[in-house]
């Protein structure tokens, strides 16, 4: 897909869902978040939203021809073919692109979404010659699935593994490669077509909720901003070009101040405490919300996470990990309360 294609609707003519437009952006700024979760009925801007967020990116430099997107500044994230190359001083070709959205189907297979290797040139010439996957096409970027919950859970397990471990493996018959796949994971679903193991629910960072807009007048925003898309995109485009390089320009900006973002012992308290109230399992929790408050913090334009943060990063990371009775909805008590 190409963010910079007319077709894409602008992320800021999005009329309300502050808190997926919210959990979308902390996902930019600090990746190491794992992803989110999007829940909500069918027409409610969940798979615009994720469409139109790579066109808030900045561009990154790839290794061009590499098909895992290698960094040529970074030799650690670098796919093995050209960390070699660049070992052995070879000049890297360079070139600058914008984020790709790679769009995982739900009928994809293992072998589309991890790739395959040539078990029989392996064996023969001892050469490793894989078929690049789904997962190496999103390195980098952000990779959306739709209708998560539907995927076949051995591709669920798959995709979160490599999402919280930064790395896919290819194996066969005892022969292994592996590449980098470092990616915002971004899954939306209806809750009334199914749920997740809360084993899965529990790998995504955040969730957020989603619902249709309750007010006439913010419904028929939605309907006029949507007519006048479809009848010239390019001009609805550029009339929102202004405002979408604003919020490109503070998503840079709260990119480059989020890892000198602090957090007294005081926020770590209050992150566990209400970890343990809530009676979450595990300590992932934790670590989401103190990353989750880093990210406020810097999408506030502050060197300090505050109590405020960790209230609103509690109502992202916790509602979807709390202990619940069968059949209890998901979202239980609001965290914050």
């Amino acid at each position: 897909m190409n963010p910079d294609s007319p077709s894409v609707y602008p992320f800021v003519a999005i009329v309300g869902q502050e808190s997926l437009k919210k959990s979308l952006i902390l996902n930019v700024i600090n990746p190491g978040l794992s992803g989110v979760l999007i829940r909500g009925e069918k027409g409610t801007a969940k798979s615009t939203a994720v469409r139109a967020l790579a066109d808030l990116l900045p561009e990154i430099a790839v290794v061009d021809g590499d098909p895992f997107q290698s960094d040529p500044d970074d030799p650690k994230t670098m796919s093995p073919e050209v960390r070699a190359r660049f070992e052995a001083g070879e000049a890297l070709p360079v070139r600058r692109r914008k984020v790709r959205v790679v769009e995982l189907p739900i009928s994809a297979t293992e072998d589309r979404v991890v790739g395959t290797l040539d078990l029989e040139l392996a064996l023969k010439e001892g050469r490793k010659q894989i078929e690049p996957g789904l997962l190496a096409s999103a390195n980098r970027g952000i990779l959306y699935v739709d209708e998560v919950n539907l995927l076949d859970d051995h591709v669920v397990d798959v995709l979160l593994d490599s999402a919280a471990m930064g790395v896919n493996t290819i194996e066969r018959e005892g022969i292994s490669f592996s590449h980098p796949a470092r990616f915002t994971l971004v899954g939306t679903m209806n809750p009334e077509e199914g749920d997740l193991r809360p084993q899965l629910l529990d790998r995504f960072g955040l969730c957020v909720h989603v619902e249709g807009l309750d007010t006439p007048q913010e419904r028929v925003e939605v309907v006029k901003r949507r007519a006048e898309f479809e009848a010239d995109p390019e001009a609805f485009a550029a009339r929102w070009a202004e405002e979408t390089q604003k919020l490109r320009a503070a998503v840079a900006e709260a990119i480059k101040l989020c890892p000198q973002v602090t957090a007294a012992d005081a926020i770590l308290y209050s992150i566990a405490e209400r970890s343990l109230r809530m009676g979450v399992d595990g300590h992932r929790s934790d670590i989401v919300m103190l990353k989750a408050a880093k990210a406020l913090a810097a999408w506030a334009g502050r060197g300090e996470v505050t109590e405020a943060d960790v209230e609103e990063a509690a109502v992202l990371a916790l509602a979807h990990r709390m202990r619940r009775r069968p059949f209890e909805d998901i979202l239980g008590p609001h965290p914050a309360a």
